[in-house]
């Protein structure tokens, strides 16, 4: 796998469990989280978009119940 820019989220903080992004062009958005940082998910901006809004409407909150 070629190395990426990866871009460490601001709403993560200085400890575990830290978010990093990467776009490597205007159709890819890869995710990867600190302590797994080999799992990689891959998605649009679009997909990522309507997670994001789903989430904030609390449309997901359910899946908290599981």
């Amino acid at each position: 796998m070629s190395t990426r820019e990866w871009q460490k989220s601001s709403y993560s903080s200085t400890g575990n469990a830290c978010l990093y992004v990467s776009a490597p062009d205007n159709a890819t958005i890869r995710l990867r989280e600190s302590d797994e940082p080999e799992t990689i998910l891959t998605t649009t901006p679009t997909t990522l978009s309507a997670l994001i809004r789903s989430a904030k409407a609390g449309q997901l909150d359910h899946l908290g119940a599981l």
